[in-house]
């Protein structure tokens, strides 16, 4: 892990910010729920392990993918018909984009990382 990095997120329209598999996407409708739902993403290995179980080769995935920040925040807010959320985590960014994927598919947008 690296040091710790903030970046801002969008999901332009919260309602198509599912994944492919309803297993693995968000649930939520609203701001607080998006940012809960990434940030227990990011806290925990919950997420991964749902992912990893459906891979061909659960035992070939790289434990790299399992990071996890029990420090990690997200804090969301509605802005106009978007959902804006801010994530502050120690977690690799290819991991973060992974976990993103997963839980909203292609309908997020990285906005700024600092």
């Amino acid at each position: 892990m690296s040091s710790v990095v903030q970046y801002s997120i969008s999901l332009p329209d919260p309602a198509k910010a599912r994944g492919s598999d309803t297993d693995l996407s968000f649930h939520s409708q609203g701001a607080a729920g998006f940012a809960e739902e990434l940030q227990e993403a990011l806290r925990s290995t919950s997420l991964f392990e749902r992912w990893r179980a459906k891979q061909p080769d659960p035992d070939a995935v790289e434990l790299q993918w399992g990071a996890t920040d029990p420090d990690a925040s997200v804090t969301g807010e509605q802005k106009d018909l978007r959902v804006n959320l801010t994530v502050t985590t120690k977690i690799d960014s290819d991991v973060l984009k992974q976990r993103l994927r997963l839980l909203a598919g292609h309908h997020w947008e990285l906005r700024d990382v600092r």
